[in-house]
């Protein structure tokens, strides 16, 4: 998937939901909304992996990759449209970004004779989500999601005179599973909750350094967030 994509899609996607409304005597879920997420927490979590570091002449060294887990503060901004089905059932499709990029966290390759250090970050985490609801009456919505998501991932090391290499960019993607709660607060504001769990699926990542040596690895991660926010229904 090109880049350029998301910042595209999200527009294009906010635009069109700007100017669509839609009347419904039943239910004032259907439609439009726009929405911040201003208060939340999350956690990515990479997992453990093993691979390889090549040395010109020696060959390739059995290398384990470990790297801390990255918490804190985080929000997002989201846009979305909800479809009547068969009131009080419906359905959304929705994008939701986090802008911005995490605080570093430390990582480690080693082998059995040495230990190269760095520092990853996250940056830029997008989704694109089905959204399935059911109003529990005019005022209240529970609602889950399931959809795609990518995030980038920063990295560097500059541990060992042999390992260093310079930030390396990667992007990660996989599925994103969620649920939530909104309440109505005035005829077009309302208030939300959710919480969102996603898995990354395994990549192949490989660095050459500047000594040439080719460092091989499967990145495997997952995360969690739950945040709280306003949202306008238009």
């Amino acid at each position: 998937m090109k880049r350029t994509f998301k910042p595209i899609c999200f527009a294009l996607l906010t635009l069109s939901l700007m100017n669509a409304r839609a009347e419904s005597e039943n239910s004032p879920w259907v439609g439009a909304y726009g929405q911040l997420g201003a208060i939340g927490y999350g956690s990515y979590m990479p997992k453990q992996s093993t691979g390889t570091t090549t040395v010109p002449i020696y060959g390739a060294i059995p290398t384990t990759f470990s790297s801390k887990r990255i918490n804190g503060y985080i929000g997002n901004i989201s846009a979305g449209y909800y479809f009547d089905l068969n009131q009080p059932y419906l359905l959304g499709i929705g994008a939701t970004l986090y802008p911005g990029k995490s605080k570093s966290a430390a990582t480690t390759a080693s082998t059995a004779t040495t230990s190269t250090h760095g520092t990853y970050d996250i940056a830029d985490i997008y989704s694109i989500y089905l959204t399935p609801g059911y109003a529990l009456n005019k005022h209240q919505f529970i609602y889950g999601k399931v959809g795609y998501t990518e995030a980038t991932v920063h990295s560097s090391a500059d541990g060992n005179v042999h390992g260093n290499f310079p930030e390396q960019t990667s992007h990660m993607n996989g599925i994103v599973y969620g649920f939530g709660y909104k309440q109505i607060i005035s005829e077009s504001i309302y208030l939300f909750g959710e919480v969102n769990y996603a898995v990354d699926k395994p990549k192949q990542v490989s660095i050459t350094t500047p000594e040439n040596y080719v460092v091989s690895s499967t990145a495997k991660a997952s995360g969690y967030d739950f945040v709280f926010g306003v949202g306008y229904r238009f």
